[in-house]
């Protein structure tokens, strides 16, 4: 343990009792797991398409080429692991990987038995506090159920590789991944969030995308600056700084770091971690009753202020030129929960569902 965290006074932790992956979900991310979730037969051929690829094989290459964390192998990881776990009241502790890589990194992977590896890079250069931060993160794309669709989303990047000569069939594919990256963009930031109510440190959690964006010496690098940082990258510069930020971003699974940062500070501004710190979150036991209808017009509400409050130059031009384009993203959202619940409709026989959300 290093003197930072000697000398940081030991946090109280809240354990959130019964607590539902929802309570931390993006609108975006859940609305998207609902409508999947929806499809009668979805999870079997997720597993079928998972099925062809060794989950087995996957772990097995990292008990190969790993260490295993438990109580005799890095104590101090695998103590703050099941603090993170506990404090998301999870019973279970998937197995912990530490993999060589100087780079802070984790993921989660797998389907029936998800399990989670986290680099030598973020061992060594993380406190407790932002190493609790991280792995929770990585508990909650594991609670989320993120971690099997992220695994097809990589097998399909390398498809796209190894079959980039082809002319029929790699645009469609390329289409399928885009979509998939702007998904999984959504599912980091739900699991931001689940790492922030792992180590209820807010500020451990903003040091720890710090040190991601390569602030690795903190006594150098200013809180408020860095989030400066990512006020300039959403609303600065011109039109070509916006087409730019397009083709960093469209095959990126992850935000940028001063993004993260951005959205974490937002949630908590809103006052939506204090109330669940204080206990009012939905619970696993109502899981049954949440209404895919309802997360969908989450998620078409979410890309709507989205687009309607950002300062992108682009965008403002398109707010200023489109005339109601600030629909636009709703109504994308609206038309994918209207496919995915008509396929679900079709499945169980039913002619009566639900329409498409006003979104």
């Amino acid at each position: 343990m290093t003197t930072e965290d000697e000398n940081r006074p030991a946090r109280r932790r809240v354990t959130l009792t019964g607590i539902s992956s929802r309570a931390w979900e993006h609108p975006a991310d859940r609305g998207a797991l609902s409508a999947l979730r929806e499809l009668r037969g979805f999870d079997d051929v997720v597993k079928t398409f998972f099925g062809m690829w060794n989950e087995r094989g996957f772990r097995l290459i990292f008990l190969a080429g790993a260490i295993r964390v438990d109580h005799r192998q890095y104590p101090r990881v695998h103590q703050i692991f099941a603090e993170a776990a506990s404090t998301l009241d999870v019973a279970e502790l998937p197995e912990l990987y530490v993999t060589q890589d100087p780079r802070i990194n984790g993921q989660a992977i797998g389907l029936d038995r998800p399990f989670i590896v986290i680099t030598t890079g973020a061992v060594d250069k993380l406190d407790d506090d932002e190493l609790r931060a991280l792995l929770g993160h990585e508990v909650g794309h594991v609670r989320s159920g993120h971690a099997v669709y992220k695994t097809i989303m990589k097998i399909l990047t390398d498809w796209i590789t190894h079959i980039s000569w082809l002319p029929i069939g790699v645009m469609a594919l390329r289409a399928i991944v885009a979509a998939m990256f702007e998904w999984w963009r959504k599912a980091e930031l739900s699991a931001d969030r689940a790492g922030l109510l792992a180590g209820q440190d807010p500020a451990a959690s903003l040091r720890l995308l710090m040190k991601l964006a390569g602030g690795g010496d903190l006594s150098q690098i200013d809180t408020a600056a860095f989030l400066e940082q990512a006020a300039e990258f959403e609303g600065g510069g011109d039109l070509r700084d916006s087409l730019h930020k397009i083709g960093m971003i469209a095959w990126s699974s992850h935000p940028v770091p001063v993004a993260r940062a951005a959205e974490l500070r937002k949630w908590i501004d809103s006052g939506e971690y204090a109330r669940i710190v204080g206990g009012d979150y939905p619970r696993r036991d109502s899981d049954g009753d949440a209404s895919v209808t309802e997360d969908v017009k989450a998620a078409a509400k979410a890309y709507r202020e989205d687009f309607t409050n950002s300062q992108d130059p682009l965008v403002g031009l398109v707010r200023r030129f489109g005339g109601g384009a600030a629909d636009l993203a709703g109504a994308a959202a609206g038309k994918a929960y209207g496919w995915a619940s008509e396929a679900a409709r079709r499945g169980r026989g039913d002619n009566s569902g639900e329409g498409t959300p006003d979104a």
